[in-house]
């Protein structure tokens, strides 16, 4: 009998690793702006239309 070939899924693309730790920088920086807010330091501005 002949040997079989199996079929291996190519990953492409990023990593889950990768996208995780993104993930969490996204998520840090975001909280950072929403505790400077809450303290005052940081303010938000919206842009006038003419």
């Amino acid at each position: 009998m002949a040997g079989h070939k199996i079929a291996h899924a190519i990953l492409k693309g990023p990593s889950v690793v990768k996208e995780i730790c993104i993930g969490l920088g996204c998520w840090r920086h975001c909280r950072q702006c929403y505790d400077l807010l809450e303290k005052g330091e940081i303010s938000i501005v919206a842009k006038e239309e003419e």
